[in-house]
């Protein structure tokens, strides 16, 4: 197997990629390990590595790592493994992926494929981007955009919480349409998920699930500060789904596309900036295996 990991992370994910590595060993299993050098390169050691014919490639990190590996696993037939060491790790929460190195090593060793079918982002420039867990257009975007990646190490996803409120005094809450299977609506965010959770372990999609076709989108009718912060705090309790000028929608195909004359509106995926609308989001053409525990 290969484990690619972001050196950038720093020390203290290395330390716990290091006893995942132990963990293998003492199970008797050998892993190659390829650091990334820079954005898009986990992507292409991934390809290679399928190409190659391994069949398992694990992504060491966060959601954007694990997004960016099974870009390069897309319509192959190696499996792909996770062990979390990003800030959110939003999709082994959803997966039911054990956090400690020497339970996910065990994953790796003794867990059971299963389908996961991502989303594909296409945006107006040809440029496009595969996700495995939600991709947010409107204010957390900009929350993305901005965030400070040295803030983010030191705090976490306290740094995220940081952002947000200095968004909240200078982000404009631009209007666009989303389009949902053909069915307008002007919106002042988007998130567009295939799984329930959303910045941690909070509840935003209940009816999303990872392994099946299509999305739930949430809507979010009211912009401006006051509202922002009000659905920011309601988060943790995981009470958003249910609070007012929030829908949730189901979906096979979504446009999300900027007023005429209007702003920039920003795009984030798995927690990474990836470009502003418009945007086309759909699913990706095949599945990908991934490992989970065994129950």
């Amino acid at each position: 197997m290969l484990i690619i990991f972001n050196p950038t992370a720093g020390r203290r994910r290395r330390r716990r990629l290091e006893q995942a590595l132990a963990a293998l060993c003492d199970r008797g299993l050998a892993a190659a390990v390829a650091e990334t050098r820079h954005p898009g390169h986990a992507t292409a050691l991934a390809r290679d590595a399928a190409g190659r014919g391994l069949r398992l490639v694990v992504a060491a990190g966060g959601d954007g790592t694990i997004a960016e590996v099974a870009a390069g696993l897309a319509g192959t037939a190696a499996g792909l493994g996770v062990l979390p060491l990003g800030t959110a790790n939003v999709l082994a929460w959803e997966l039911g992926l054990p956090a400690a190195p020497a339970a996910a090593a065990r994953v790796l060793a003794e867990g059971v494929p299963t389908l996961l079918r991502p989303g594909l982002a296409r945006f107006g420039d040809g440029g496009q981007r595969l996700f495995v867990q939600m991709l947010g257009a409107g204010f957390d975007a900009a929350v993305v955009a901005r965030l400070d990646l040295g803030l983010k190490r030191r705090l976490g996803r306290g740094a995220y919480v940081l952002q947000g409120m200095r968004e909240l005094g200078r982000y404009r809450f631009p209007r666009f349409t989303a389009v949902l299977d053909g069915v307008a609506e002007e919106v002042a965010s988007a998130i567009v998920s295939k799984g329930r959770l959303y910045a941690g372990r909070h509840l935003l999609a209940p009816a999303a699930r990872p392994g099946e076709a299509g999305f739930q989108v949430a809507l979010f009718r009211r912009g401006g500060p006051w509202s922002a912060g009000l659905y920011g705090a309601t988060l943790p309790l995981d009470l958003l789904p249910r609070m007012p000028g929030v829908v949730l929608r189901q979906a096979m195909a979504v446009r999300l596309e900027p007023l005429p004359g209007g702003a920039v509106v920003p795009v984030q995926a798995d927690g990474d900036p990836v470009g502003t609308l418009p945007v086309e989001v759909t699913d990706a053409p095949g599945p990908i295996l991934v490992l989970l525990p065994r129950r």
